[in-house]
């Protein structure tokens, strides 16, 4: 099964970069429009934005994993016409050096087997993990 991974360093400390990916106003600030975060493991994930093409998306999800400051996954459900659908996103946090790293594997899903939907996964990921790295990057 093909993933998309990628990485990011970010001169903030790892604490503002977890909530950056693990509450509703820090994922609403740099990846979607809105977000209702149920953030511990077994809790719910429910994001919304508007696409490219100016269609209302909305994907939902648990949290299979959720290890405060360290780890999140998400699996997202098998329903609905997200691009997310079936996928499953993990988030890792941890201090390099001055810095703080953040890994993104996003993996499973049947838009992952569609080279094209693969593309525009890809650079969505790569425009957002940019815009969260502007965000919280330190002057």
């Amino acid at each position: 099964m093909s993933s998309i991974r990628r990485h990011v360093h970010i001169a903030a400390p790892s604490r503002a970069v977890w909530n950056a990916v693990t509450t509703a106003e820090g994922l609403a600030s740099w990846w979607v429009d809105s977000a209702r975060v149920d953030g511990r493991q077994g809790g719910r994930l429910v994001v919304q934005w508007t696409d490219d093409d100016g269609k209302e998306v909305e994907a939902r999800g648990m949290f299979h994993e959720f290890r405060p400051t360290a780890q999140a996954e998400v699996l997202f459900d098998r329903v609905g016409d997200s691009p997310l659908k079936g996928c499953r996103l993990a988030f890792q946090v941890a201090r390099d050096g001055a810095e703080t790293r953040l890994s993104l594997v996003l993996a499973d899903g049947e838009a992952l087997l569609d080279p094209a939907a693969r593309e525009a996964l890809d650079a969505g990921w790569r425009r957002d993990l940019k815009a969260l790295q502007a965000l919280l990057d330190a002057p």
